[in-house]
């Protein structure tokens, strides 16, 4: 079972794991139906495949039709999967499909307002470790969907040296120090700072990346123009839709945004289900 599978089961389980009272209480036999998840408002579609996952898991039959992939935008009324087979696994579904997709086509939507809103192409805007416990996975894949990139994806894959491990090693120089004598040289390192003695303490012991740490827009392009290309330089902190130009325009690489996971809002999606077979709605 990989990591999509284990979070749309541990999700199954905690709606209809001990039961669904109500719906086998109704369909005292097997029978056929139809279900549509429709759109309600305009967004950018995200979590396509987890929800189809969603049904065959209850049902390894159930006929999926999507209508829509990640990354496409959506209108609103739009019918965007449809799904056939038993009834009692199309209601055991509802509710956990429509989860997935919400909150999923939620963040692709949000990422996709902030890269319409960014007037600098060279800028990539990426996601962070903001996420909900358990669903960074498909997070990131909206993110992804969205237009967005992504950052490290947990502590494994990319080292980022920030506050407290500063303050833990002693300082940048200790902490850099300590990662380069354990860490592969395939790997970069990426430092925090906050001031511009920290963005020079960062680049005198050879940090890859500069991370400037809600530092003002004319501290962050101060640092920019110190560093000269010899760091890529990130910008985070206090990114919305409001600053997100004004950072860009400092002249930073990457600019990292918690707000894309953490702030966004969930899209409205309904089910429909019809009893007997070929009762779709277009």
């Amino acid at each position: 079972m990989n990591m999509m599978e284990q979070i749309i089961s541990l999700a199954l389980f905690e709606d209809a794991g001990l039961g669904d009272i109500t719906s086998e209480s109704i369909l005292s036999a097997s029978r056929q139906g139809t279900g549509v998840i429709i759109a309600k408002q305009d967004c950018v579609l995200a979590g396509a495949g987890v929800a189809g996952k969603t049904f065959h898991m209850l049902d390894p039959s159930m006929d999926i039709r999507m209508l829509y992939l990640d990354g496409d935008f959506v209108q609103k009324g739009s019918v965007v999967l449809e799904a056939a087979g038993d009834l009692l696994c199309l209601l055991k579904g509802e509710r956990v499909a429509l989860n997935f997709l919400q909150r999923l086509s939620g963040i692709a939507t949000l990422t996709n307002t902030y890269m319409q809103a960014l007037e600098h192409p060279r800028v990539r805007l990426t996601d962070t470790r903001k996420t909900t416990p358990g669903w960074r996975l498909l997070e990131k894949q909206a993110v992804r969907a969205g237009g967005g990139s992504n950052h490290r994806f947990s502590l494994f894959d990319g080292i980022l040296i920030k506050d407290n491990h500063i303050a833990v090693a002693g300082g940048i120089a200790a902490a850099v120090g300590a990662v380069q004598k354990k860490a592969s040289h395939l790997m970069k390192i990426e430092v925090e700072v906050s001031d511009m003695d920290q963005v020079k303490q960062a680049l005198s012991v050879g940090a890859d990346v500069i991370m400037l740490d809600n530092m003002s827009c004319a501290a962050m392009k101060q640092a920019v123009d110190f560093i000269d290309g010899r760091a890529v330089v990130e910008a985070s902190g206090n990114v919305c839709l409001e600053t997100l130009n004004d950072i860009a325009a400092t002249g930073v690489d990457l600019i990292s945004c918690g707000a894309l996971t953490h702030q966004a809002q969930a899209v409205d999606l309904s089910m429909q289900i019809f009893p007997g077979p070929n009762k779709t709605q277009q």
